[in-house]
């Protein structure tokens, strides 16, 4: 792709805050000046703000704070005026009822922060699993230069000589205590050993898959993705996309010059490559209509199914992503993608130079983390999107964290009406069940839960576990998270809440996978389903007031994006009036 970058010197949107002698203008930039700036950083230089999601209830972000310091010296050093600014961080491990459920929230605060407020460009400062693409989409919205830069994963973590990949250990062993396999005292000493420093988690999880997403976008450096939290290099990072982004405000170089449809299949590409979460099918889908590009389901499929998974991390290999660094990074599967005519090349990335040119020259350095192709966990690693009269408008499932032998499978629906429902009987030995059944968890999708959470990943049931069985299919309309694993059909669209096909699956009826055909089958009438569908009643009254009824109005489904129906779309970076 060529781009052309815009003329310079010209007219910033920050000097129709600060730039002239009106009243106005000594308005904006007098009060500024109570912070010790010198007049001459208002004669017309960029202003960048750095869109920082640092919290003490974010850990994964906790160290953010000192990142934007090294961010400032880039921007300082190429001529721009940083000024930092906080905003909403959605907390994987703190929000209730999920995070996911204040990602659009998120969005539309980074949105309106951005227009309203004199900057010329941004770096987006984030880590997070939703942080990531809460600040891409509000940069999509308002199409102002902007450049991530991530917090960088975790240290690998150790346990009795193990790695231990955060989150992916925590499901393991949680199912090992159930197993009477772990004592709880095990459980307890090998807490610590999870997160070690530092960072987000050193899996390919979500925060590592958005990370990866960022990059193969082209909205983030080349190598950004996986420098851990506390290596020098992520400083340096940090400081370069400073500077780089002063020269992108120059250039006028956008979002929307970047995140392109030819990007969005790099990054769905690159994720059957790395073995990615299955959250990124809702983030880029959101992202994706906030640019304004046509993705939908069907491209998920399309461009993953041949792609070979040859990143061996957890959850579906062995190693984490500080090997995975080591290795050579994010650009060497890239150049892999290229090579095998999986990439497409020309697409433009913040450097103002093509993906191609960014990763033709590098290097694997250890090929048992980034594997030959014919040497891959997988050879079809993308989200393997199924329909069927169960999921009419899709659900997806990760072949490379599913279990070979059960991808296609015929069982019985051991049904759940909701998570509480699952927690009341899951333990009980009376529950009517075995390794051949099929879970079914309703009312845990975008509307439903609400929010959509990471329940999708259902605990085996304790008389299972104890037979040494480690897999069953399970299905939901709610999510998992990317540190998880199994063959765990997800986001099951239309969800139950509105009344979608599972909402009226019964215990005792037979469900049919079969991923190869991309299947998921109700065996029962169509008749019959018609019938139980005009029969169907909402579980719960819709909130009545406050952000939660915001959130259930105006949700859509998993199967666009779970973002909010007035948010499509590029609204751009004019401030609608000024007040003053």
């Amino acid at each position: 792709m060529t781009f052309k970058p815009a003329e310079w010197p010209r007219k910033l949107r920050s000097q129709e805050w600060y730039g002239g002698t009106s009243r106005d203008n000594i308005y904006h930039r007098g009060w500024l000046k109570n912070q010790g700036y010198p007049h001459d950083l208002f004669d017309g230089r960029p202003v960048i703000g750095i869109l920082n999601t640092w919290s003490d209830l974010t850990p994964c972000n906790g160290h953010l704070r000192e990142l934007a310091e090294k961010v400032k010296a880039g921007i300082w050093e190429a001529g721009g005026f940083p000024l930092e600014v906080p905003v909403f961080s959605a907390s994987e491990n703190t929000f209730r009822p999920t995070a996911m459920m204040y990602r659009n929230l998120a969005a539309m605060a980074v949105e309106e922060t951005m227009r309203a407020q004199p900057i010329d460009g941004a770096v987006l400062l984030v880590g997070c699993d939703k942080t990531t693409p809460s600040l891409l989409m509000g940069a999509a919205s308002t199409d102002i230069p902007s450049i991530v830069v991530t917090g960088g994963p975790m240290l690998n973590g150790w346990f009795r000589g193990e790695r231990v990949g955060s989150g992916t250990a925590l499901w393991q062993m949680s199912e090992d205590i159930k197993a009477g396999k772990m004592t709880q005292e095990d459980f307890l000493e090998a807490e610590q050993a999870m997160s070690r420093s530092s960072g987000t988690c050193n899996t390919m999880g979500t925060a590592s898959t958005m990370a990866s997403m960022a990059e193969a976008l082209g909205m983030a450096l080349s190598g950004n993705a996986a420098i851990p939290a506390v290596d020098a290099r992520r400083r340096v990072m940090a400081q370069l996309s400073g500077r780089r982004i002063v020269q992108m405000v120059k250039d006028d170089l956008k979002p929307s010059d970047v995140m392109t449809k030819q990007a969005f299949e790099n990054a769905i590409r690159t994720n059957g490559a790395i073995g990615g979460s299955t959250n990124a099918v809702v983030h880029l889908l959101a992202m994706a209509g906030r640019c304004g590009v046509d993705l939908t389901l069907d491209d998920w499929d399309r461009l993953g199914r041949d792609v070979p998974t040859i990143v061996n991390l957890m959850p579906s290999g062995k190693y984490l992503m500080e090997e995975f660094f080591y290795a050579g990074g994010l650009p060497v599967v890239l150049k892999r993608l290229g090579e095998g005519g999986m990439l497409n090349k020309d697409a433009l990335t913040v450097s103002g130079e093509t993906v191609w040119d960014e990763v033709k020259d590098v290097r694997n350095w250890n090929e048992d983390v980034i594997l030959p192709v014919e040497k891959a966990l997988t050879s079809s690693g993308g989200i393997a999107v199924l329909k069927g009269n169960l999921a009419p408008n899709g659900a997806v499932l990760k072949p490379s964290a599913a279990s070979e032998k059960l991808m296609k499978h015929r069982g019985r629906a051991v049904v759940f009406e909701d998570i509480d429902d699952y927690k009341a009987k899951i333990a009980d030995d009376a529950l009517d069940i075995d390794e051949t059944c099929i879970m079914v968890l309703k009312n845990c999708g975008p509307k439903g839960y609400p929010g959509m959470s990471e329940v999708g990943n259902m605990g085996l049931p304790p008389k299972v576990l104890k037979k040494g069985i480690t897999d069953m299919v399970r299905i939901s309309d709610a999510r998992m998270s990317g540190t998880a694993y199994g063959t765990v059909v997800l986001h099951t669209s239309p969800e139950a809440a509105v009344g979608g096909p599972l909402a009226v699956v019964r215990n005792g009826d037979m469900i049919e996978l079969d991923v190869a055909e991309r299947r998921l089958h109700l065996d029962i009438s169509d008749e019959e389903l018609k019938k139980r569908l005009a029969d169907w009643k909402p579980a719960a009254e819709p909130p009545a007031s406050g952000y939660d009824k915001l959130f259930h109005d105006h949700v859509q489904g998993a199967d666009t994006g779970a973002d909010f129906d007035f948010l499509q779309g590029c609204r751009g970076r004019e401030v609608p009036r000024d007040s003053h």
